[in-house]
């Protein structure tokens, strides 16, 4: 617009010049020279017109290409970005699932801990019962010997007849052709010592033997939730859920109801089954306030970009 009005001007100046020439009484020559002078102006003019848009050209040219150059370097820094949050996903996830089976492994060594302690008291209070026992027989055996005859050093009767007597002084019961079923301390102990060590099929038999034998005891429940920690170890979600709805369902005094409910959403979810997942791990929040189990249910549902509550709640 700028060059426009400059050209508009000079052919002003040039009209009125040659109108001045032609109508005042300035010498040819010199009309000559004006003329010739406004050619030069004029010509400079349109040359510099000239550079001015072939600068515009370039400018443009290089505008062009460092453009391209930055979107070429936001694509990809855009690709490297969601490179590193993928990889940082896969670390959680990775960390996650460590930590859940380091945490069934330490709650598992706590049971144990738990457990031999108590069989130790156990064990100590039978050492004590038995010791009295020897002592009372010893007494008896010392003041009088038995009528029909002495007994021998290996306890059988002797000739005369009498109540057959073991060396330890206590008399044993007859067991049945396929002998007494272990202990329920034995069964639970070798169960959490193998599912620590991971002896999963052999923890699982020892668990399931203990339901058999034991299963109105106080530690059923617990014998139950380990068949489904079995389960999820060994990536059998399905059984997972159906070992921890046990718990849930035929143990509602059981202490390891959070931690069921808690797990049982995590197989779940592992199953695909994301709304029920979702629900029981809520369910944990709004039963189990202030619990580890809520902890780890909140983290678990912000992985998933999944709000803690509804909005009901």
């Amino acid at each position: 617009m700028r060059i426009r009005s400059i050209l508009l001007f000079a052919a002003a100046m040039f009209a009125g010049a040659l109108g001045g020439s032609l109508l005042g009484p300035h010498p040819a020559e010199a009309v000559a020279r004006e003329i010739i002078d406004l050619q030069r102006d004029v010509t400079s003019l349109l040359q510099g017109q000239k550079d001015l848009s072939t600068q515009m050209t370039t400018d443009h040219t290089v505008l062009k290409t460092l453009v391209g150059q930055d979107v070429d370097n936001v694509n990809k820094l855009t690709n490297t970005m969601q490179s590193v949050q993928k990889s940082v996903q896969d670390v959680q996830a990775s960390a996650g699932a460590s930590l859940d089976t380091m945490s069934t492994r330490i709650q598992g060594v706590s049971d144990n801990l738990d457990e031999i302690k108590s069989r130790l008291g156990k064990l100590n209070q039978q050492l004590v019962d038995l010791q009295s026992a020897v002592q009372s027989l010893d007494s008896k055996v010392s003041g009088s010997a038995p009528a029909g005859g002495t007994a021998s050093p290996t306890g059988t009767p002797t000739a005369g007849g009498g109540a057959t007597t073991p060396t330890n002084g206590i008399p044993t019961a007859s067991s049945s052709p396929s002998g007494p079923p272990p202990s329920a301390d034995l069964l639970y102990s070798n169960g959490l010592r193998d599912i620590t060590g991971g002896k999963y099929d052999l923890a699982s038999q020892e668990f399931h033997d203990y339901l058999h034998f034991y299963g109105d005891t106080d530690l059923a429940s617990n014998a139950q939730f380990y068949l489904g920690e079995i389960a999820f170890a060994q990536k059998q979600y399905q059984q997972a859920v159906d070992e921890y709805d046990k718990v849930i369902n035929n143990y509602p005094k059981s202490f390891k109801l959070a931690t069921a409910r808690y797990r049982r959403g995590l197989a779940e979810i592992e199953l695909g089954q994301k709304t029920s997942g979702v629900r029981d791990l809520r369910e944990v929040i709004r039963r189990y306030p202030g619990t580890d189990e809520e902890k780890k249910a909140r983290a678990r549902l912000k992985e998933l970009g999944v709000a803690a509550t509804t909005a009901a709640q």
